[in-house]
């Protein structure tokens, strides 16, 4: 989890909202608020990870299920609520399942880890640059 300067709390599952998991904030009185719920399908499912913020508010993660290959996705959701996939694993040589979040480095850069696939089918370190 990954609290803000007002002291919510953000967050994610890997079920519930539609089965496949939702991006949530709890305020510091203990409300929750469902940002946004995952389909399973080309927008990513089953995070397990945590989220990382940006200077804009957005949040950044994993899930490791969904996208066309049901391998996981890299995901972004801005403060309105709009997801935009990042990167789509393929879970070939690119790697698939990634059970970690990201870290980000101060020019946007994305970095993390892939449980599978990679060169030997024991996953990858990946790093991503978003647009």
């Amino acid at each position: 989890m990954v609290r803000d300067s007002a002291g919510n709390l953000y967050g994610v599952t890997e079920s519930g909202g539609n089965g496949f998991g939702v991006v949530f904030k709890v305020d510091p009185t203990g409300h929750e608020t469902v940002l946004y719920s995952f389909t399973g399908g080309n927008d990513g499912g089953y995070s397990d990870a945590g989220v990382i913020f940006d200077s804009a508010g957005s949040l950044y993660g994993t899930t490791n299920g969904g996208g066309a290959s049901g391998a996981g996705v890299v995901f972004k959701l801005d403060a309105s609520g709009h997801e935009t996939v990042l990167y789509i694993f393929t879970g070939g040589a690119d790697g698939g399942t990634p059970y970690a979040g990201v870290i980000r480095d101060r020019t946007g850069n994305l970095y993390g880890t892939a449980d599978g696939g990679g060169a030997s089918g024991a996953g990858v370190v990946f790093e991503i640059k978003p647009q």
